[in-house]
């Protein structure tokens, strides 16, 4: 069964840029920190004992601003199935407003934790996040 991950994230004093709202570099950590937890959430325990994640690219799409204080919801999902090494991981940000603030598709590639090298994501590791 495909899953997708929710969470809340509230804007910090830390977050917010000279402009008055959420850093850019802000929104690529919320994006790692999500990932993270979606992955952590949803993978079996010796998966997540195995196996990292490293992004290979990002493509984001800033469509509006989030100030201090504003708290948004993040939502992760993966929409097809892995190819070789790497997988897409879509996210969006909503605001409180219900506008879509940040979305982002990202290419992630697993790697062995014990190697350090980088393989075809198993079958059985994908599986927990597939449509």
């Amino acid at each position: 069964m495909a899953s997708s991950f929710t969470c809340q994230i509230t804007a910090l004093p830390e977050h917010i840029d000279m402009l008055g709202h959420v850093n850019n570099a802000v929104w690529v950590q919320w994006m790692e920190d999500v990932a993270t937890a979606h992955w952590t959430q949803d993978a079996l325990p010796a998966h997540v004992d195995a196996y990292v994640w490293v992004v290979t690219r990002h493509e984001i799409d800033y469509r509006g601003n989030v100030a201090q204080g504003e708290t948004v919801t993040a939502r992760t999902w993966i929409a097809e199935p892995p190819r070789g090494a790497r997988f897409d991981r879509l996210m969006e940000f909503t605001g409180p407003d219900g506008k879509v603030k940040v979305s982002a598709r990202s290419t992630w590639a697993i790697m062995d934790k014990a190697t350090a090298r980088i393989l075809r994501v198993p079958p059985d590791v994908a599986a927990p996040f597939m449509p």
